[in-house]
């Protein structure tokens, strides 16, 4: 098993306006491993997916905190953990189906399954009333023409 990096940590309001700030984040750490511009935009897309989860299904009152970490492991993978402190899910199983959804019509349920696509492994534990953890794994693969 080679080397993980140590945690590069990011907390922010669970506010719609910081979705965008914590997908500069996770791109921004991303490129140590130089990834493509489909890899950037995968990474991309499941950070605004998960904390845009955080956000909305945390904290539907509003308030709270949003905490990210990211991490390379095992020398090539990329490791977000995003977590809340919020009302947490009662049935993860159903929340990972596609299509489910807590938020209403204008919610179409595909966060997760949109997670599980774009990443290697996607994990979520939670606690009703404590909060959820969502830990995302991406591989970045060397091409040769990129290979140092």
């Amino acid at each position: 098993m080679r080397e993980t990096s140590p945690k590069t940590k990011l907390e922010l309001p669970a506010s719609s306006i910081n979705e965008s700030f914590a997908r500069v984040f996770a791109a921004a750490y991303a490129t140590r491993l130089d990834p493509t511009l489909e890899e950037l935009a995968d990474i991309k897309t499941v950070i605004s997916e998960a904390v845009t989860n955080a956000i909305v299904h945390a904290y539907p009152q509003g308030g709270g905190m949003v905490y990210i970490t990211a991490r390379v492991v095992n020398g090539d993978t990329l490791e977000y953990v995003i977590r809340d402190k919020g009302r947490g899910i009662p049935d993860i199983r159903q929340a990972l189906e596609p299509m489910f959804t807590t938020g209403g019509e204008e919610r179409s349920g595909m966060g997760f399954t949109i997670m599980q696509s774009f990443t290697d492994r996607m994990s979520v534990t939670s606690k009703e009333g404590k909060g959820t953890k969502v830990t995302l794994l991406k591989r970045i693969v060397k091409q040769p023409s990129r290979a140092k």
